[in-house]
Parts: structure tokens; sequence; C-alpha cells
């Protein structure tokens, strides 16, 4: 682990630039240094690279870039987490920014609260304007799952998740499907919360925005585009969900994706046979309703 720095933020960012220096900025204003700033391009042909080195000849942030062929998101968080070396990480998208305080509120609270018991952090993201996103959570609470703040505490919205380096390097990287881009991260954190809780900080941390070209507005199209990467979300979450209708919600996506690839064997490779074949009929409609949606 890199013992200079505590914290590794990092930015996948694909033809990016028009937006990046908005983290960039964010950075400079932190109220601590005691940090790196990690980029992964995954694979820009727009003058992002122009940009960083720019930004490093400034030298007002520690700047790792790094270059990569276009893998998707979960591809250049792989990249990140093979490349971060110092104790946490966190990831902020190349259309959002940090809080001026974010880094010394991250680094402060871990150090009072933190220990191996825990994978990370969870802390708030804001609009523009400071509204939190969904709801904060409850003041009481010290640690919880990701999945149960969701389902159990019915806290809503985005969270900023910031995690040890250690605990993400012991989980297998996202797969990558040929002529796909997109897997849900979601995966990665479903399976760390079978044996870790996250420190709860409702803190404001990042703001967030979301662009025309990013995937939470084209959640439709990133089906038809990624069924595998879908696919193997939706085994993932009905292996590791504590929760009956995730599990269930879970299955009928399954079935939705094996149509959409024409592998009508639902159960091949499947141990959820049961959970499979009563979301059957559910599963059909969806890939209908995912298709004419696609279409509209």
């Amino acid at each position: 682990m890199n013992f200079k720095k505590k914290l590794t933020v990092f930015t996948p960012t694909y033809n990016r630039a028009y937006c990046l220096h908005q983290v960039y900025d964010s950075l400079v204003r932190q109220t601590s240094n005691d940090f790196i700033w990690l980029i992964i391009d995954d694979g820009s042909s727009d003058n992002t690279k122009e940009l960083v080195s720019s930004w490093k000849k400034e030298k007002k942030v520690e700047i790792n870039y790094i270059f990569q062929n276009n893998l998707g998101m979960h591809g250049g968080y792989n990249t990140a987490y093979k490349n971060i070396n110092t104790e946490l990480n966190v990831c902020i998208d190349s259309d959002d920014y940090l809080t001026d305080d974010c880094v010394e509120k991250i680094i402060s609270f871990w150090n009072k609260n933190g220990n191996e018991k825990y994978a990370g952090i969870v802390g708030l993201d804001a609009t523009k304007d400071g509204k939190v996103l969904g709801k904060e959570m409850p003041s009481n609470l010290k640690s919880a799952t990701l999945e149960d703040l969701y389902y159990k505490y019915k806290i809503k919205g985005d969270k900023k998740l910031v995690y040890r380096t250690e605990i993400v390097k012991a989980f297998p990287k996202y797969p990558i499907f040929e002529n796909e881009s997109f897997v849900p991260l979601g995966t990665l954190y479903l399976q760390i919360d079978k044996k870790h809780e996250l420190l709860c900080l409702n803190e404001l941390l990042c703001v967030v925005e979301y662009l025309e070209d990013g995937s939470s507005r084209n959640i439709f199209r990133q089906y038809i585009r990624n069924p595998k990467g879908f696919r193997f979300a939706r085994k993932i979450e009905m292996q590791f969900s504590n929760y009956f209708k995730i599990r269930f919600k879970a299955a009928i996506h399954y079935v939705s994706g094996c149509i959409q690839l024409k592998e009508y064997n639902f159960f091949k490779n499947n141990s959820f046979f049961i959970l499979t074949f009563f979301a059957i009929p559910f599963g059909i409609l969806l890939n209908f309703y995912i298709q004419y949606r696609n279409k509209n």
C-alpha cells in the first residue's frame, strides 16, 4: 500500500473532456491533499489526454493517468482496482464532483471509526442545489450493508461508496464480454455485503449530475446492448441477495436476457431452478416490454 497517501479518487472516463474539469477543480479545492487522483481513460478520442497533461504540469494535484482500449465502465473499475495502492478508494464519475471537504471528511471519519471489520464508508450524494439524493441514513445507524440500506431501511437514492482497497482486491474482477461494454457495478457490492458492513456517514461527499450520455439515462438501450453483462448480474443477485423480491426480480430479468440471447434453456448453468421456473412468464413479458421501449 502507498502509505504516503490515504485515499485514491479514481475516475473512469470516456470522451468526457468537456466536463472532466469539474472533477479536477473540486480536487484542487480540497481542504486535504491526502489523496491521489487516478484517471482511467477508457479509449477516449477527444482531447482528454492533452487536458490531463496540462493539469499534471500545474502540479496542484497528484495525478496518475492510465489509457486503455475501450472496455466500458466496469473495465475502468477493473483497471483502477488493479492499480490502486492506498488504503481507501472512492470513484467520482467524470460528470460529478466532490464537495470541497470530501477528502477530509472521509479520512477523518475513517481514522476515528474504521477498522478491518468494515468494508469502508457509505456517504451521501447531492444535486447541484445541495439536495440529498433520496434520503439520509438513520442517525442512530452506525453501519449496514448496502443492500440493507436500500431494502431494510428503505433509504432511496444513490450513495457515495468508499471502499478499503484490500477488500475490493479480494473479489473477482468484473467479467469482460466480447462486443459488450457494461456490467452492473452492484455485482461486486453485493458480494462484499456478504462479509462486511459499511460505516454510515451522513455527510455530503459528492455532487452528481446525470448527463444525456450517461448510463443511468439509457438503461433500456443498455439492456439491448449488453445482455450477457446483465444476465451475469442477475445470476449474482439470485445467488447473493438476502431478499426474495430481489432474487425473483433478478430471475425475471435473467429469463428476459436469455430470450434476447436466443438461449432458451433457462436452466443451463443455472442452479436456481424453482425461482427461474416461476419467473418464465414474467420474463417473456419483460422481454417484450424492453423491445417495445427501445423501438419507441
